[in-house]
């Protein structure tokens, strides 16, 4: 697989399209249309208003005479949402685990921590390199307008798009996007290619099980929440991570050692050049949650503080 990949627009089977946004890190994620007969469906809307304004325009052409009137949001992280509003009468369609979420994060609480002083300058150094590309002026948070459990058949212009619940991982509300007639799937953030997964809610198992069950559909094209398109070796890639991260991390834990000496313990080897690496951060703390009964992730503004400094290592 190529790491290097182009922005924008890239024709992934017949009717099947990926809006792609290098490099793939922090807020740059990436998107999907299917078009049918008359009508088209949007996979996820993008961080701020602007380049998903600038995604609409340059699918325009395909979407003409085939207007979108379905959105689904593979999960509730705004880089994945904060779009929504612009897709006005679209129905829009998540897991219920998602809609439950969906306004854990405002982007006016992003907006807000950006503007915030740490007192700590390497801490707001990393806020700004990560989250102040992105405008978040004028979003308004629009919810999903359909959810469902477990799996749901949408039919697109005549065209199936096969919707798979798979969180609680990378969220409580992830889902897959298949469409079988291309063999091709929309992971949303269950895939990170070449950059490094962040499990927000874990368990780990269900993350796996969820890598396991894009490699057991009928698929040739992967399109991952970030970085380049794939194919089912992206999936097992990310397996690959998962399992080593839980475990080193376990490993540790049984050992005594604490979440923040286990986190600059671990070698990542052949994981080291996955850009955003400090998301080992919150891995570890994630394992340790797991092996905890009574424990939870420390709150993100902590979370926060340990990836800046792991970044700056």
């Amino acid at each position: 697989m190529d790491r290097n990949f182009d922005r924008g627009l890239v024709e992934i089977g017949d009717g099947t399209f990926a809006w792609l946004q290098p490099d793939g890190s922090w807020g740059w994620s990436n998107a999907g249309l299917i078009t049918g007969d008359g009508a088209s469906l949007l996979v996820d809307t993008l961080f701020d208003l602007r380049l998903t304004r600038n995604m609409l325009d340059g699918m325009a052409a395909l979407t003409a005479n085939c207007p979108i009137g379905t959105l689904v949001n593979t999960h509730s992280n705004g880089d994945h949402t904060f779009g929504n509003q612009l897709l006005d009468g679209a129905e829009i369609v998540a897991t219920e685990a998602c809609a439950q979420e969906f306004f854990d994060v405002p982007a006016d609480a992003i907006a807000a921590m950006i503007e915030t002083d740490y007192g700590d300058p390497v801490v707001n150094e990393f806020l700004r390199a990560a989250f102040g590309p992105f405008e978040f002026g004028g979003i308004v948070m629009t919810p999903p307008t359909r959810t469902f459990n477990d799996s749901l058949s949408l039919s697109v212009g005549g065209r199936t798009v096969e919707l798979i619940e798979v969180g609680p991982a990378h969220t409580d509300g992830d889902l897959l996007a298949y469409v079988p007639d291309t063999k091709t799937v929309y992971t949303g953030d269950i895939l990170f290619i070449y950059g490094t997964p962040i499990v927000w809610a874990g368990p780990y198992a269900n993350w796996i099980s969820a890598c396991d069950r894009i490699v057991e559909l009928d698929v040739e094209t992967v399109v991952p929440g970030h970085g380049p398109v794939t194919d089912k070796q992206g999936a097992r890639m990310v397996k690959d991570y998962l399992e080593f991260v839980h475990r080193e991390a376990s490993a540790r834990h049984a050992a005594g050692m604490s979440a923040s000496d286990a986190v600059h313990d671990i070698d990542l080897g052949d994981f080291a050049d996955w850009s955003d690496s400090e998301r080992l951060v919150v891995n570890v703390q994630a394992v340790y949650a797991e092996l905890d009964p009574d424990a939870e992730l420390p709150p993100i503004p902590e979370l926060l503080v340990g990836m800046a400094h792991y970044a700056r290592r």
